[in-house]
């Protein structure tokens, strides 16, 4: 028999198992024999038991993070949850960032992008994996915004929106105008003035929308749509004054650029000011600096307009005028010439219907001739244009900024090469190199003169003893000078 022992016990005992929930109620006499030769009592927890205990506590302990690190392995199913995973130099752990929360981003995620989030901790019981659950997430080095605008324009490009061949050219002399801005600005009495300053009759229709703000892109879109459903316009402005990246987003978003693309009328961007740059000038026919400046490029002045054609006018009749004067000259001539009437009349008759023709085919020929002189004079008065000028001189201007500063990089990499010589050869010879070779300095107390002979002090004077470290103060015992 084994040995046995006896405890006075309570009738129940509860056992608490490490996690703090009670595992199971003991119901005991008030004498109970246990045999020391059997097991330990044992408490066996299940997966599901144990799994559950370690995203209690780890849902507790990390309920609001923030967390750094690089994405890898980015996966979006049709579900539009995105699945990711968070790494640096030493670990990685899993991240998923529902559709809820993704749909609020600026960016689009990457693998290979350093990004900071925001979540909590949790465990997927069902593969006792730990996870982050993600409620935020922003590029590290560089705006959500600006990140934004990058993704977009490099995606627009491949598709081909920007492509130079399929921007079509500005009607001469657009009937109708539509515009697409905001009705109560600034920006909208400036371009009206300046139409009405060059083209007084040119018929406007503004189509008013918000132009920043949650909406604005789909305002602006449904504007360019609805002035090419059957408005009778020859082209479209879209555009605003100047503002900063998040007043000016709503021209860089996707559905501005598609419906810009999409349109069947040449379209001008003016947003901002001549620095600012938006996703709606790339894609647009043509982009103008500014408001105004889009108001001059759309419609050219009348009186203008007016002297040229009057001066092509007077050329042309001239013309016509020289060569009729020039075929009733030969016609008297004819005159003369002819004999008898009766006999030639006939042929002459046949000869003056040539005549004739040949005056309008050679007057048609002339005329188009002008023409085609006038369309060269105007391309090269547009090559001359002073604002095309003015941007080709900023870009040299640009260009002799950028090579400036590079030589004086350079310059200054060489004058700081020089100075790092100069600064060694100068520490070489510094007195505090040669106390860090083990050499002191000794001074006489309390005159503090330098000694360069045993012969300067006697015995019992004091001496200052100076160290790379520190100094000694010392007594001369006894003094030798050989």
């Amino acid at each position: 028999m084994g040995r046995h022992f006896t405890l006075s016990l309570p009738s129940v005992i509860v056992i608490i198992s490490p996690f703090g929930k009670p595992v199971f109620p003991l119901c005991l006499c008030k004498e109970v024999e246990m045999n020391r030769m059997e097991s330990p009592v044992r408490y066996i927890l299940t997966v599901s038991e144990l799994t559950q205990e370690i995203k209690d506590l780890v849902e507790i302990k990390f309920s609001d993070i923030w967390i750094e690190g690089e994405i890898s392995n980015l996966r979006i199913p049709p579900s539009g949850h995105t699945y990711l995973t968070l790494k640096d130099d030493l670990s990685q752990i899993r991240a998923v960032l529902f559709r809820s929360q993704a749909r609020h981003l600026r960016f689009v995620p990457e693998d290979g992008l350093h990004v900071i989030c925001r979540g909590r901790v949790s465990l997927y019981e069902k593969r006792g994996e730990v996870q982050v659950i993600l409620e935020y997430m922003e590029p590290k080095g560089i705006g959500a915004l600006q990140l934004a605008f990058l993704q977009l324009k490099e995606r627009l490009e491949k598709e081909g929106l920007f492509a130079l061949d399929r921007k079509r050219s500005l009607p001469v002399l657009p009937r109708r105008i539509g515009i697409v801005t905001s009705p109560t600005g600034a920006v909208i009495r400036d371009m009206l003035h300046i139409l009405h300053r060059r083209f007084e009759n040119v018929h406007v229709l503004v189509y008013p929308v918000r132009v920043q703000g949650e909406g604005a892109s789909h305002e602006i879109a449904r504007g360019i749509a609805y002035l090419n459903e059957g408005m009778d316009v020859d082209v479209i402005i879209v555009g605003r004054g100047g503002g900063s990246l998040e007043d000016l987003w709503a021209f860089n978003e996707e559905e501005v650029a598609r419906a810009i693309y999409c349109s069947k009328i040449p379209i001008i961007s003016a947003v901002g000011h001549e620095t600012d740059y938006t996703i709606s000038d790339f894609v647009a026919d043509l982009r103008a600096p500014t408001p105004s400046a889009a108001a001059e490029l759309v419609v050219k002045d009348k009186r203008e307009m007016k002297n040229a054609l009057r001066s092509l006018t007077l050329r042309l009749e001239n013309q016509i005028l020289q060569i009729l004067q020039e075929a009733r000259v030969r016609l008297s001539h004819l005159r003369k010439l002819l004999g008898d009437p009766e006999r030639r009349i006939e042929d002459y008759f046949i000869r003056v219907d040539e005549l004739v023709n040949r005056i309008i085919l050679l007057t048609s020929w002339n005329v188009k001739r002008k023409k085609d002189a006038s369309l060269y004079l105007r391309g090269n008065l547009s090559a001359r244009n002073p604002l095309q000028r003015i941007g080709n001189l900023r870009i040299l201007i640009s260009q002799c900024q950028k090579n400036l500063v590079q030589s004086m990089k350079h310059r200054v990499g060489i004058q700081r090469r020089n100075l790092d010589g100069i600064l060694g050869k100068l520490d070489s010879l510094s007195p505090l190199a040669i106390l860090r070779r083990g050499y002191s300095i000794t001074r006489k107390i309390p005159a503090l003169q330098i000694l360069r002979s045993a012969s300067q002090v006697r015995e019992g004077e004091k001496v200052e003893v100076k160290l790379h470290e520190g100094r000694l103060l010392c007594g001369v015992e006894r003094s030798e000078t050989s």
